[in-house]
């Protein structure tokens, strides 16, 4: 499965924070949002925090990216 965060990015700069800034308001690790920076999966519960924080929707902050059979994108 392939995610995108670009959302989230965007979503930031709209509102003027930084990762940093996110981090610190959630207490998300620096790894948590290094997975996220890699387009890694993270739990629904970070999603759920980081929705809550800048008052948007799961579909806001992360997109499913579909795969093809041979394993690219």
């Amino acid at each position: 499965m392939a995610v995108s965060y670009n959302g989230l990015w965007k979503l930031l700069i709209d509102k003027n924070m930084k990762k940093t800034d996110l981090m610190d308001r959630l207490g998300i690790s620096s790894s948590t949002m290094a997975k996220m920076t890699k387009n890694e999966l993270v739990s629904m519960k970070v999603l759920e925090k980081i929705c809550d924080e800048l008052d948007c929707d799961f579909g806001d902050i992360v997109h499913h990216k579909k795969e093809t059979k041979d394993g690219g994108q």
